[in-house]
Order: C-alpha cells, then sequence, then structure tokens
C-alpha cells in the first residue's frame, strides 16, 4: 500500500527507523555530530529558558542556547528512535526499549536524565464503519506510544544548568488514526473557558486544533488520556523534588505533532497547576496550534514558547490563516488580503505562537526534506555567535544538502 509522499509500507524499517508516515512527522535523523558541546547556564538558566523572551540570544544565536536547542531536539529525535514504525510487528506503536535504556539506546547515553514515564496517546477519530470489519491492526490502532517524561538526575549536569530539568518529549505522527486527527484542521472551544468581561462580549475565545485536541484529551477503556498521564506525573515530580534545594523547570519538547502537543501540555500544566515551575515549549517545525485568545492565555499565564521554523517548511504555516493587529486575514503572502469578517466564524482563523526562531534552508520543492529534523537540527548547528559571516556558511553548508537520510 502506497502512502504520503509515494512512500511505500516496504519503507518502514524494523530497526532504527528514519522514516514515519505523516505530513505533520517526516523523517527523523540523528544529529551527524552526536551530543553537542554543553555550556554552562548557572544562575542564568531562567534568561535561557525564555524569561526575557529570548531577547539579545536569538541574533546572533548565543552559543550556550544553541547547544540548549540541539540538546532538546536530541530528546526530541529519541521520540522517534524509540517507536516501532513496522506495521509487520506485533510491537507495532509501542515502545521498543524499556525506560532504563531508553536513552542510551536512542544513541543519547550520557544526558543525565531518567525515564520516569512513558506517555500514550489516543485518538478520538476512527475508521468508517464499512472499513472495521476485518481492517489490520496498523490501520486500526487507536492508542500509541507517543513520547516520555525524564527527569535530570545527574548532581553534575544539575550543577551545569541551575536546575533540576524535566523533559517532556513528544514524537510526531505514525499511525493511520494520527494521520486523521491532522486532518482535522478546524478549531475548537477550549472546554470550561470563561473570557474575561473586561475584553467585551465580541472578544474571541480560545481556541485550539480539533484533531491535536482530541490526541490530547482521548481516553481508551484500558489508557488515560496523555493529559492525565501527564498531568498525574507532573504532580508526582512536584511533590517528590520541589523544595530540595534546586529549582525545578519544566522543558516540552517535539518536532511536528510532537510540537503542537507541546504546546498543548504546557497550557495544561500551567492551567491545572498553580504552584507549577517555570514551563518552556521548545518546539520544532510545528504547524499551528490555536487562535490569538489561546497565545493570549498562553502569555498570561507565563509559558514561554520558543518555535524554531525552518522558512522553507510548508508545515509551519498551516493550517488555517493568521488574524494581525489590523483586524485583516493574511491568507498567505502571494494571495493578498482577506477581510476577516470572512473567515472569523469559520473555524479557520489562526495565530502563529511564540517567540521564532527563524532557519533559512535551501529552496526545494521536496516537503519531506524541509521539514524533517535532521535537517532543522543541521541549520541550527549552522548559527554561531562567534561566526560574523554566518548565515553565508549557513548557505554554503545547507547548499550540499539534497534533503532526509531516509536510512
Amino acid at each position: 500500500m502506497r502512502l504520503a509522499f509515494g512512500i511505500s509500507r516496504s519503507s518502514f524499517p524494523t530497526r532504527e527507523p528514519r522514516l514515519s508516515t505523516d505530513f505533520f512527522a517526516s523523517t527523523s535523523t540523528a544529529f551527524p555530530s552526536g551530543r553537542p558541546t554543553t555550556v554552562k547556564i548557572g544562575k542564568r538558566w531562567r534568561e535561557y529558558q525564555g524569561a526575557n523572551n529570548w531577547d539579545g540570544l536569538l541574533d546572533p544565536l548565543d552559543d550556550a542556547l544553541r547547544s540548549e536547542i540541539l540538546r532538546y531536539g536530541e530528546f526530541a529525535r529519541a521520540a522517534y528512535t524509540c517507536f516501532d514504525f513496522d506495521p509487520s510487528s506485533p510491537t507495532y506503536g509501542t515502545c521498543r526499549f524499556p525506560k532504563r535504556s531508553l536513552l542510551r539506546r536512542s544513541g543519547i547515553p550520557d544526558t543525565g536524565y531518567c525515564i520516569s514515564r512513558n506517555l500514550t496517546a489516543t485518538s478520538g477519530a476512527r475508521l468508517p464503519g464499512w472499513a472495521e470489519p476485518g481492517a489490520p491492526a496498523w490501520l486500526s490502532r487507536g492508542t500509541s506510544w507517543i513520547g516520555y517524561v525524564a527527569v535530570c538526575q545527574d548532581e553534575d549536569e544539575i550543577e551545569r544548568l541551575g536546575r533540576r530539568d524535566i523533559v517532556i518529549s513528544f514524537r510526531g505522527t505514525a499511525t493511520f488514526l494520527e494521520w486523521m486527527e491532522n486532518l482535522r484542521a478546524t478549531l475548537t472551544h477550549l472546554p470550561s473557558v470563561v473570557v474575561p468581561a473586561a475584553l467585551g462580549s465580541d472578544a474571541a475565545e480560545p481556541m485550539v486544533e480539533r484533531g491535536f485536541w482530541s490526541l490530547f484529551t482521548s481516553s481508551s477503556s484500558t489508557r488515560r488520556s496523555l493529559r492525565d498521564q501527564v498531568r498525574q506525573e507532573i504532580r508526582r515530580l512536584i511533590n517528590k523534588y520541589d523544595g530540595r534545594g534546586k529549582p525545578l523547570s519544566l522543558t516540552v519538547t517535539g518536532h511536528s505533532l510532537g510540537a503542537a502537543l507541546a504546546v498543548l501540555t504546557a497550557h495544561d500544566i500551567t492551567t491545572a497547576f498553580q504552584d507549577a515551575p517555570m514551563v518552556t515549549v521548545v518546539s520544532f517545525g510545528g504547524p499551528r496550534v490555536g487562535n490569538a485568545s489561546f497565545r493570549r492565555r498562553l502569555e498570561e499565564r507565563g509559558t514561554k514558547v520558543l518555535r524554531i521554523v525552518n522558512t522553507q517548511d510548508i508545515i509551519t504555516k498551516v493550517p488555517g490563516f493568521v488574524v494581525e493587529e489590523n483586524r485583516r486575514v493574511a491568507a498567505d503572502d502571494d494571495n493578498g488580503w482577506l477581510p476577516s469578517w470572512l473567515l472569523s466564524k469559520s473555524g479557520w482563523v489562526y495565530a502563529d505562537i511564540g517567540r521564532e526562531l527563524r532557519l533559512s534552508g535551501r529552496r526545494t520543492a521536496n516537503v519531506v526534506a524541509c521539514h524533517d529534523l535532521g535537517v532543522y537540527l543541521n541549520l541550527v548547528n549552522q548559527l554561531s555567535a562567534n561566526c560574523p559571516l554566518r548565515s553565508l556558511a549557513m548557505r554554503a553548508a545547507t547548499s550540499q544538502n539534497q534533503g532526509p537520510i531516509l536510512g
């Protein structure tokens, strides 16, 4: 059977999967030079976690921040490496490695972090009734391993970071039903959200992409929702580590669909926990997630989002349209302007969320290559505060890149 981008089922390796099947995931290749050199963060950790919205750190890109971005990119890559992509495998859709060796067997053995919990996501989408009888497991699988929670336990790393860091990492889309969720791209209202009276009756309510929200909140008869799993684990870790000398931080990372789930996770944590530590999102190649009102809620609750974007990556420009401050809608740079009232009731008016680090890769018509996580990490690695000709060096390096390594 042939899937997206002309990729056949035979493309799925049974070892070290390099290829995902989705519109919101693409491949995930290992960062070529291994673990990036780390820099002592120490007392400046809040600044590097976005306390000042990364002012003065992005252009040129600060070397310590570059190192941290690459480090979190490796956590996102590990979420791909661990996943069993082989639809013929009896363990398809699960994590291939036990928690105690997950990071080591993913190629990052010296992080100083330990996995505390595996996470699963359940799709609220269902196959059409006519397709359900006799459907293969890979087609009808509703719940799959989506990522993990890891806690920094190494004292030297805690000292370097200036705090004990908790990482939540998500992979991109891998299963057919997750694919279907990605295509449910209209906005839906967040439940039980009251718009402040000061904003007026015409103020837009917070809304998020319907499919992403479904994956985040759906449960099954045997599995809690991803939202509930994260809440339970974060509450346990806060109770365990809060007040033990070093401050806590929460960093949520992911690529593609994982980037969207990272934003929803950060929002939920700051909503559910009054005592939550600082929450930061480091996302790679993420699609749009919600409207401008949802973005304001994130900002009001102190969530910091660093959105790493390849300017050639179309996935970061979908779904929907973006409403500008002048209340007109930019459908696309090439498509002119449309009055906002034409779209305000349609469920397609989105907002770009967070502070962007924009990368400029080689122009190509290959959507997979532009969206590849390995390409993102290579582009970040080319940015250096110590190189005044960094953009020229980046162009030279990326001109040699002929697309993602598919393995």
